[in-house]
């Protein structure tokens, strides 16, 4: 598993690559926070390009993104989610809190829009 974090403007971009599961959702978790920090960001998305399985794990690490940033005024998006890992969002109803997009360009665009 690799966790790659950029930022463009107020959004941390957190590109994933391999498995979110028990191994590796809390190490995910500690950059994002360090990094969201650091760089004071309001928005992040997490593109998932790279990723082609997610467990019960990951979804707990997502949603706990979500409620930091929610208190903040903040967004969470995830780009570039494949069939298996969507499903795994629809299953839990992450889908419904948690906007995904085609591509992190798409996801910037709107979260640049909701400002």
């Amino acid at each position: 598993m690799n966790v790659d974090i950029t930022n463009d403007s107020r959004i941390l971009i957190v590109k994933i690559s391999g498995d979110i599961d028990h191994h590796t959702s809390e190490d995910i978790r500690m950059k994002a926070e360090k990094e969201l920090s650091k760089l004071n960001c309001r928005d992040m998305i997490f593109d998932f390009t790279d990723v082609s399985f997610m467990d019960s794990s990951g979804i707990g690490m997502i949603i706990g993104r979500y409620k930091s940033l929610d208190k903040l005024g903040g967004k969470v998006a995830v780009s570039n989610i494949n069939k298996s890992v969507f499903r795994i969002f629809e299953m839990s109803g992450l889908h419904k809190i948690i906007a995904t997009f085609d591509t992190v360009e798409a996801a910037i665009k709107s979260l640049n829009v909701e400002i």
